[in-house]
C-alpha cells in the first residue's frame, strides 16, 4: 500500500467472522482504488478511547458492529437523521477532522425487500415484526418511512415491544408472543429479527399457514443462508427475501463515502458471498 492508500475497516468484538472485508474487497478491486478494508477488534473496556481519538487510527472511516454501535453514536460529532432516531451508528467517516456517524441498516433492509419484491409496500396495512431488538428497531424505522400503516411487533417480553411502541408511536403494537397466531391472519409481510434459525440457536418454530398467499417473508438472518423459516414460507409456496441482501446493501453508503465512488449490489458480488457462505457450510 502507498502513503496515500485510503484504509476503512469494520470495528466490532468479536469481528474475525465479519464478511465485510470481503464486501468491500470486491468494490475496491472493481473500480481500481487504491483503498484497503480490514478488521480491528476493539474490547468493550477500550472503545470509548479509540473513538475518541479516532484520527489517530489512520482510517478515512469504518463500519461498527456489535457490541459498539451505541458507543459509535455516543462518540459522533455530528450524525444522520436515521442514526438519530435509532440511537446506533454502524457507519463512521472522519470530515474536517470531525467525526460523523450514520445508520445504514434502515437502506440495507428496504433496498434488499426494493431488489427482490419491488412492489412489496404498495397498499400494505401491516407488517408483522419478530423480535424488539437492534435489528428490530432500524426495520420499524424503515417500515414506517415507507407508510406502512401499522408495524405489529411480537416480542416474548412484552415491555421491550411496548419501548418500542413509545419510540416510534401509535402505529406500532406491542403483541406478545403467544399472541402469535391470531396476528399472521392475512399478514402480508412477515419480518424475523430475532436470532431464532441462527446456526447455533433454536429454530424459529412457528405456522404460516395463516398468511396471506401473496404474503412476502423476511429473515435478518443469514447464517444459515436459508433459515428454516425460509424453508418453511418457500415449502408454502410464498415469496422469501433472505438476509443476505441487507447486509450487501448497507455496506454501499460507506463505500461511497469513504472512497468517492457508489458501487452496486450486483450477482456477482452476492455470487462471492454465498461461495463464503458455502465454503463454512452456512448455507443451511
Amino acid at each position: 500500500m502507498s502513503e496515500t492508500t485510503r484504509r476503512a475497516a469494520i470495528i466490532g468484538h468479536p469481528v474475525a467472522h465479519s464478511r465485510s472485508p470481503l464486501i468491500h474487497g470486491y468494490w475496491l478491486e472493481k473500480h481500481g482504488i487504491d483503498g484497503a478494508y480490514g478488521r480491528l477488534d476493539v474490547a468493550p473496556e477500550a472503545i470509548d478511547a479509540f473513538l475518541s481519538d479516532f484520527k489517530a487510527s489512520g482510517l478515512v472511516g469504518a463500519n461498527v458492529t456489535v457490541p459498539h454501535k451505541e458507543a459509535a453514536f455516543r462518540a459522533a460529532v455530528e450524525l444522520d437523521p436515521v442514526a438519530a432516531a435509532l440511537g446506533a451508528v454502524n457507519t463512521l467517516w472522519l470530515e474536517e477532522g470531525r467525526l460523523h456517524g450514520a445508520n445504514t441498516d434502515v437502506h440495507g433492509f428496504l433496498a434488499n425487500l426494493d431488489a427482490a419484491e419491488p412492489d412489496w409496500a404498495r397498499s400494505l396495512g401491516e407488517a408483522v415484526v419478530l423480535g424488539a431488538g437492534g435489528a428490530s428497531r432500524a426495520i420499524i424505522h424503515g417500515l414506517l418511512e415507507r407508510g406502512v400503516g401499522r408495524v405489529a411487533v411480537v416480542n416474548r417480553t412484552l415491555g421491550r415491544a411496548e419501548a418500542l411502541r413509545d419510540q416510534f408511536g401509535s402505529r406500532v403494537h406491542p403483541v406478545a408472543w403467544r399472541d402469535l397466531p391470531g396476528r399472521l391472519a392475512g399478514c402480508r409481510l412477515l419480518v424475523n429479527t430475532t436470532s431464532l434459525g441462527m446456526k447455533g440457536q433454536p429454530p424459529l418454530d412457528i405456522d404460516l399457514s395463516p398468511l396471506s398467499p401473496d404474503a412476502l417473508v423476511s429473515d435478518a438472518v443469514y447464517v444459515p443462508l436459508q433459515t428454516p423459516l425460509l424453508r418453511a414460507a418457500k415449502a408454502q409456496g410464498l415469496a422469501t427475501v433472505d438476509g443476505l441482501g441487507m447486509l450487501l446493501h448497507q455496506a454501499v453508503p460507506g463505500f461511497e463515502r469513504w472512497f468517492g465512488v457508489r458501487p452496486e449490489v450486483t450477482p456477482e458480488l452476492r455470487a462471492l458471498a454465498i461461495a463464503d457462505l458455502a465454503a463454512k457450510g452456512q448455507l443451511t
